[in-house]
This record gives structure tokens, sequence and C-alpha cells, in this order.
């Protein structure tokens, strides 16, 4: 399973390729081993998460695939709907889902996401506009928002 790891504004993504799908995006504080020889796909992956964080690209174009169950696919699924730039409710998330007395489920598959970006957690929010759980550390689920927000032309507008 080729790894490369690569810089990122806010801090180093370890992507991982397995069977010809990206199955792994990680925001890390540094590299924790060495990169491999980086194949197309990982270059390709690499190159759209600099686009992202440069501001001229919204949606991920390259294969995905994390291992989980049903319903955690449908979770992630979900999250691939919410439009860049918007935020969500876990319990918003949990009724577009039909099923509102999953939320806790929803939001610790949430969790789980193993895509980093890609798959878009970090779009999810409280019920009350707070930034609430992110893997990856609250100071980048707010980053990843605000600079969200900026390449919309949002400027200081609170999304949360």
């Amino acid at each position: 399973m080729p790894v490369v790891y690569h810089p990122t504004p806010i801090g180093v993504a370890r992507i991982k390729e397995e069977d010809g799908f990206i199955s792994s995006v990680k925001i890390m504080d540094h590299a924790t081993g060495e990169s491999d020889e980086p194949t197309p796909l990982l270059q390709i992956a690499a190159q759209q998460l600099d686009e992202y964080f440069a501001g001229t690209r919204r949606e991920f174009t390259f294969p995905v695939k994390q291992p989980g169950s049903a319903f955690q696919q449908q979770v992630w699924e979900c999250l691939l709907q919410i439009p860049y730039g918007k935020t969500i409710s876990y319990l918003q998330q949990s009724k577009i889902m039909n099923n509102p007395l999953a939320i806790r489920a929803i939001a610790s598959t949430n969790g789980k996401n193993d895509l980093a970006i890609v798959v878009p957690c970090h779009r999810v929010i409280g019920s009350d506009g707070s930034l609430t759980g992110y893997a990856g550390g609250l100071w980048r689920k707010k980053w990843l928002l605000e600079h969200e927000a900026k390449v919309l032309g949002v400027g200081q507008t609170k999304l949360f």
C-alpha cells in the first residue's frame, strides 16, 4: 500500500493508495514515516489537494474507497452531498439520511472518516452552530471552513 506525505497549510497530509483507490487522507502535525515512490494516482491526489488549498478546486475527482459497513458508507456518501463552503448540523445530517434517531451513530461515523477534506466531515457542526468533533483538531476544522468561505467570497461572515 503506497503512502506519500504531502505538505499542506494545515499540516502534512498522509495519502494512502490501495487497489487503485485513495483509501486515506489524514492531516497530521508531521510525517510519521517515509514517503514511497508516488504512483500516478498519489500524484493526482496530492495535486488536487494543492488545488483545494489554492482555492481553485471545490470537488475531488480521484477514485476513493474506505472500508466500512453499509451504514458507514451511507453516512460518508451523505457528507459528499454537502456543498463546498456550506455547513449542516449533525441533526440535519440525520434527518437528510431519514434516520433522526441515529444522530450519535452518524456523528461517530463522521469521526471515523479516513478521507479528510475529500469526504468533507469538516462541514458538519453542532446544532447550536458550534464547532464540534473533528479528528484532525478543531483548529483545522475552523481553518477549513474559513478557507472555503474566503474562496466563495463570503469573507468574514461567520459560518458556524
